[in-house]
């Protein structure tokens, strides 16, 4: 959605099979409540953040917190449930879940839609920062704490994908790639 033309791409949908999503969602659950954010439901915007949600809701569940979630559709239903929002109606202090955070826009969609609905957005949590400048100078994650006023939690971040690019021989070759990147649109924090 930035625009950017990245030399890595972070695709949460290998994340295809039940194990992988369950362990995923665990994961998830972890860094929410570790995180200390109080929410009373979760959200996760179309499309990836689908699957996600549901599998946080999950993790969620297996840790002893119940709660409902919903996500949104891309464009409104006119039969059946109808509206935009399936699952549970967006109500009090909602955690927001995604994939990544490259320049924010899946955010600021989100943010809106919580509010539109007359509920709070409480936190973002995704599995990995980028550490990408958004439309300014800060990184994508903090202009979302500056300018929404909600904290947000990685699961990783750009320091570990080079660990692992560094570490791996087969990824090795594309390190020095990612560096450019970093030197282009990244922040260092």
């Amino acid at each position: 959605k930035s625009g950017r033309l990245s030399p890595y791409f972070f695709n949460s949908g290998l994340f295809n099979t039940g194990e992988s999503l369950a362990k995923l969602g665990r994961y998830y659950a972890d860094a929410a409540l570790a995180s200390g954010i109080a929410f009373d439901m979760t959200f996760g915007p179309a499309y990836k953040g689908i699957p996600l949600v549901s599998a946080l809701a999950i993790g969620l569940a297996e840790k002893g917190h119940n709660l409902p979630y919903s996500f949104n559709r891309k464009e409104a239903k006119d039969h059946g449930e109808g509206g935009t929002i399936v699952g549970a109606s967006l109500a009090g202090r909602v955690l927001i879940v995604d994939d990544v955070i490259t320049a924010g826009t899946s955010v600021r969609e989100s943010v809106a839609i919580i509010r539109d609905h007359g509920a709070v957005p409480a936190g973002v949590l995704i599995m990995l920062d980028r550490m990408e400048r958004g439309t300014g100078t800060l990184s994508a994650l903090k202009e979302v704490v500056a300018n929404i006023g909600i904290p947000v939690i990685a699961i990783a971040s750009l320091p570990d994908v080079l660990a692992l690019v560094g570490s791996d021989p087969a990824l090795n070759e594309f390190k020095d790639k990612i560096e450019a990147y970093r030197e282009l649109y990244g922040v260092v924090e």
